[in-house]
């Protein structure tokens, strides 16, 4: 009994054992992917990762100086223009200065007012009477002299009183010179390089009032006048209080033209001799591949650049390079798609036509 109940317990074990294994490999339920892979149209197709931007590519807002925000004036999807205001730093500082550059014009301007309105009509007549002064001294020493020149013939005195006397005369005399000198002096005002270095200092005082003013205009960001017409805030980074430096780390604010978007490829740099300038392209939204857009070709950036815009593809090499490609992004004429469907920033898969592999020799 033993000889036949050993083997037929290793077979149940056996077969109990092949049945288990049999089971657990039975394969489960097909599972769908929740949206379907976008596919290309094209027979031939180059292949590329598109990012949606503004019309006038995103332009990032930066500060010329460093320091605490006081005021932010616009918000995400504020309509913006050139010139308007965006955020303003502290400018407590620079508002002392200017008051104190002020202060400094004001007193240049009235040291050169001064001097042009020279001489005061009050001093004209203390100096006309000092040259009277003088001329009637002058003629009572004279009259003096003429007496002691009498007397000194008739030999009433001596010469020793002569010379005193025309002495006198003489002090008299260069006396008047002094007083009428003095007199023209006043009379012609101001010395003309003295209103010239008046001039000067006023000049000074005006080109820092203005440096202050330029300061503290350029505390206050504003929207770039050159090229942008009509935009829209797509992004705001900073908040009254934040401290910001020159340069910032990051973009403080982001705008751009959003009333057409365009949609930067980047192609591999192994398809780039395959793709065509102007050949037809579609693009896809991610997550819904049935929405698909055609694409104007616009520009190519001539510079092939490290690849940036990544995927998360396993397979997905990060040291290669690519060339950028520029389309405008075209909505259905039917309409069924807005422009709102298509956000600043999301990637789209891109398809374009490509040209035949050529032979190899």
């Amino acid at each position: 009994m033993r000889k036949i109940l050993l083997p037929l317990l290793s077979l149940g074990a056996l077969g109990f054992a092949v049945l288990h294994v049999v089971g657990a490999q039975q394969k489960g339920p097909e599972v769908m992917p929740p949206v379907d892979p976008a596919r290309s149209p094209y027979s031939r197709t180059v292949a590329g990762t598109g990012l949606v931007e503004a019309k006038t590519e995103n332009i990032s807002i930066g500060s010329h100086l460093s320091g605490v925000v006081e005021e932010v004036f616009v918000k995400v999807g504020d309509p913006i223009k050139p010139g308007d205001r965006l955020f303003r730093l502290d400018d407590r500082h620079l508002k002392a200065e200017q008051t104190y550059r002020k202060a400094s014009l004001l007193a240049a301007e009235k040291q050169l007012e001064r001097l042009r309105n020279q001489p005061r009509e009050e001093e004209k007549a203390p100096s006309k009477a000092k040259v009277e002064e003088a001329e009637a001294t002058l003629a009572d020493k004279r009259d003096l002299l003429m007496r002691a020149r009498e007397l000194v013939a008739r030999r009433a005195i001596g010469d020793e009183e002569r010379e005193q006397r025309e002495h006198a005369y003489d002090v008299a005399t260069a006396q008047l010179r002094r007083a009428k000198a003095e007199d023209r002096l006043l009379l012609a005002g101001a010395w003309e390089w003295d209103k010239e270095v008046a001039a000067a200092a006023v000049a000074q005082a005006k080109a820092q009032l203005e440096q202050t003013q330029t300061e503290m205009d350029r505390l206050v960001v504003r929207c770039p006048q050159a090229n942008l017409v009509r935009g829209e805030v797509l992004q705001v980074n900073v908040r009254p209080g934040e401290y910001v430096g020159a340069p910032p780390g990051q973009a403080l604010i982001v705008l751009g033209d959003v009333s057409q978007k365009h949609v930067r490829v980047d192609i591999d740099e192994n398809d780039i001799p395959r793709f065509r300038r102007g050949a037809p392209a579609i693009a896809r939204l991610r997550g819904d591949p049935r929405r698909e857009f055609r694409l104007h070709f616009v520009r190519v950036e001539p510079y092939v650049v490290p690849k940036k815009s990544l995927t998360g593809d396993s397979t997905e090499r990060v040291d290669t390079r690519v060339l950028q490609v520029i389309y405008a992004l075209e909505l259905p004429p039917n309409g069924s798609y807005r422009a709102t469907d298509v956000y600043v920033g999301q990637q789209l898969d891109v398809f374009i036509e490509a040209e035949p592999a050529a032979p190899s020799s």
